[in-house]
């Protein structure tokens, strides 16, 4: 079945002209499914009855079925979706007092970077995600919302995979994300571990896409035990690159902080990681660890990451404790999908099958 997330008008107007309609009736669905959000055939009210039946039989919106879906104390969402491979990812939707409402969409299933403490680095990488696999996820949540007369404000690719090793897929998702459902640049976030020349090639794209590197260590030695990426890209490459896409973009920048207790959150890492960032016009957001299985560290304590952002204020660095969201659904990328495929296949009762 053809996924319309993957057309452009232009091709849905050559579509739905192989099958006889007339060139604005491919305005009409279009409108259906980016204005209105609609994802079923069966609302599109000013379609003929012939041509809603079709459209539900040869296409579909969305080439993803949900496999799973948890709702946490905070009012984030996690869902688990299954590709049509059978491939695995997880897409959150988090709320805010604000009335922001951020979805963390996918880019790839699993991932090779191979971060130590990250469930998804965890599980190895699987495939890359299509543009319209990586944009359905938020395209999907932002109709929910408009169902309930809300609206998806924010989008960040930072769900699972690493966005800049599927560079040219994750660009064009977001350029539908701005063309198609109205997501301002500003408020997009691309999250890397790294990728030098990818970093500087972002920088050449004149976006004001937000950039946000995980760092999580302010030493080669220690970086690089966390994130192996840092072997291929030591931080003067990598810190050098975040120079040239600040000069560029003309935009501040951020860094990831997973805070470790007792190993990146001491006094000796923030003084390193404010003679790291020094002259850089960047922020910090710290997030205390979010645990898993195949990793053993904690979670710093709050008193001691109020210390480290102490530090760092004297070098001129501002940061911010991030409040972890979902704790209690385990919203972490990777953490759903290593849930379910961790369970045995629940085997139907005689009763069901009858």
């Amino acid at each position: 079945m053809i996924d319309l997330y993957s057309l452009s008008l232009d091709e849905l107007t050559d579509l739905l002209g192989t099958w006889g309609e007339p060139r604005f009736r491919a305005k009409q669905v279009w409108d259906w499914v980016y204005d209105k959000r609609v994802t079923t055939f069966d609302t599109m009210r000013n379609l003929p009855s012939t041509l809603r039946e079709r459209l539900a039989t040869e296409t579909r919106i969305g080439a993803m079925t949900l496999a799973a879906e948890q709702t946490s104390r905070d009012g984030t969402v996690k869902r688990l979706y299954r590709l049509d491979d059978g491939q695995l990812i997880e897409t959150v939707l988090m709320e805010y007092d604000d009335d922001r409402r951020t979805a963390c969409i996918s880019t790839q299933a699993g991932c090779a970077m191979g971060c130590v403490f990250c469930a998804t680095g965890q599980m190895g990488f699987a495939r890359h995600l299509t543009a319209a696999e990586i944009f359905g996820q938020a395209a999907l949540f932002a109709g929910d919302l408009e169902a309930r007369g809300e609206r998806l404000s924010n989008v960040v690719l930072m769900g699972m995979g690493e966005p800049f090793h599927n560079y040219d897929a994750s660009l064009a998702a977001i350029h539908m994300l701005m063309q198609r459902l109205g997501i301002g640049a500003r408020h997009i976030t691309v999250s890397t571990v790294g990728l030098v020349p990818q970093i500087r090639k972002f920088a050449d794209e004149g976006l004001q896409v937000k950039l946000a590197v995980s760092l999580h260590a302010a030493t080669d030695a220690e970086r690089a035990a966390l994130l192996p990426v840092n072997k291929r890209y030591p931080l003067v490459e990598l810190i050098g690159a975040c120079h040239e896409y600040v000069q560029k973009a003309g935009r501040r920048m951020t860094f990831e902080w997973t805070a470790i207790s007792g190993q990146n959150d001491t006094p000796e890492q923030a003084h390193a990681l404010g003679k790291l960032l020094r002259g850089l016009k960047c922020h910090v957001n710290i997030i205390p660890l979010n645990p898993t299985v195949g990793y053993a560290g904690d979670p710093s304590a709050m008193l001691r990451i109020g210390d480290f952002i102490e530090i760092l204020e004297d070098y001129g660095i501002t940061a911010t404790i991030r409040i972890r969201r979902g704790i209690d659904i385990a919203a972490g990328c990777g953490q759903l999908k290593s849930d379910v495929m961790s369970k045995p296949p629940r085997i139907p009762s005689t009763t069901e099958t009858e």
